[in-house]
């Protein structure tokens, strides 16, 4: 995961950080009762049901199909070349091409673990192109990997495009899993760890922005309701932060982790106004993951949109009405107009009814 505009020099930065309450722990009562002193530990579980059976584990990869090579996506460390694991250096040591979102800054990982394979770059500019060429060669056999700059691939990285293709011509497409930075910072924010949505990174400007994330209120509004991840360029962190603010609510629940597996690294949390304002006097520096809680279980936005619109259609028309609402709330005009149609046509179907 990388951001052209991202820097990754050593920032000292306290470690005190505004805190709330995590989630209350998921085991059930059951849970409880079966761990608790005094219960029978030699009496043997039931027998699950829905219990899957696998085959035993071994340090076999994938061979793919006869004649024809593999297409391997490797996970690489996000800070900590100690986080590389030795089935990742292996396969790429036995890769007959290794494809690298930047070569340069794969170098000093390859080198480390002297790894001599044959580097090509892969980025967004030449994917698409290089595709037809790629698919050739693990159709004749070719073993081939792909690792980004740091992470996994594919999330927020190049790849996706050559996967599918890989996928429609019957090549085997495998993985070697490992560091994450979205789900590293994920299970560190003492936000709900499930479900959560990752979206990669926001629109750089300011207006795009904004909508995006107002369709994702929206989209609570009409019951989503999950932890919400994004990477984040150091000097767009507390603008960023600040329409979290404005549009889901400035006491929600959020976290900041900073230079994650490496030394400097930080988890600031706290409600999100507050982090908006502390990165608007102390400028982060590194790679950044924002992390935003869910909306609590009481929140009212649904209810609030809907008692805007009725007393806005008490005296306009859906359109004019969807504009002063869409205005008020900060979401979109297009999904207020909508929720607006639907108000004014229920509004309608009762007064013919009556």
């Amino acid at each position: 995961m990388t951001d052209s505009s991202s820097s990754s020099l050593p920032f000292h930065a306290p470690h005190e950080a505004a805190s709330f309450s995590p989630a209350p722990s998921s085991h059930s009562g059951a849970d409880l009762a079966r761990h608790a002193p005094g219960t029978h530990e030699d009496t043997p579980p039931a027998e699950d049901p829905f219990e899957t059976h696998t085959e035993e584990e071994d340090d076999t990869p994938p061979t793919g199909h006869p004649g024809r090579g593999v297409l391997t996506l490797v996970s690489t460390p996000i800070g900590n070349l100690g986080d590389f694991s030795d089935r990742a250096a292996a396969t790429l040591a036995e890769a007959d091409l290794i494809l690298c979102e930047d070569t340069r800054t794969s170098a000093r990982l390859l080198t480390a673990r002297g790894i001599t394979t044959r580097t090509e770059p892969l980025h967004d500019h030449n994917e698409q192109q290089r595709i037809p060429a790629l698919i050739g060669q693990l159709e004749r056999g070719r073993r081939i990997a792909i690792i980004s700059d740091a992470g996994t691939p594919l999330l927020s990285d190049p790849g996706f495009r050559l996967a599918r293709a890989a996928i429609a011509a019957d090549i085997t497409l495998t993985a070697v899993p490992g560091p994450n930075a979205a789900i590293t910072a994920l299970t560190l924010s003492g936000l709900p760890p499930h479900p959560f949505m990752f979206s990669g990174f926001l629109p750089p400007r300011t207006a795009a922005r904004r909508e995006v994330l107002a369709r994702l209120r929206a989209a609570e509004q009409a019951g989503l309701s999950a932890t919400l991840i994004w990477h984040e360029a150091p000097h767009r962190l507390a603008e960023m932060l600040a329409d979290l603010a404005d549009i889901f609510g400035a006491d929600r629940p959020a976290a900041v982790a900073r230079e994650l597996t490496k030394r400097f690294e930080e988890v600031r949390r706290g409600p999100v106004a507050t982090l908006a304002a502390w990165y608007a006097d102390n400028r982060a520096r590194g790679e950044i993951t924002v992390l935003l809680g869910p909306p609590a279980e009481d929140d009212s936005g649904a209810d609030d949109l809907d008692e805007r619109l009725r007393a806005a259609l008490a005296t306009l028309s859906v359109k004019d009405a969807a504009s002063l609402v869409a205005g008020a709330i900060n979401l979109p005009r297009r999904t207020v107009y909508a929720r607006a149609l639907e108000l004014a046509r229920d509004a309608s179907t009762q007064g013919q009814h009556r």
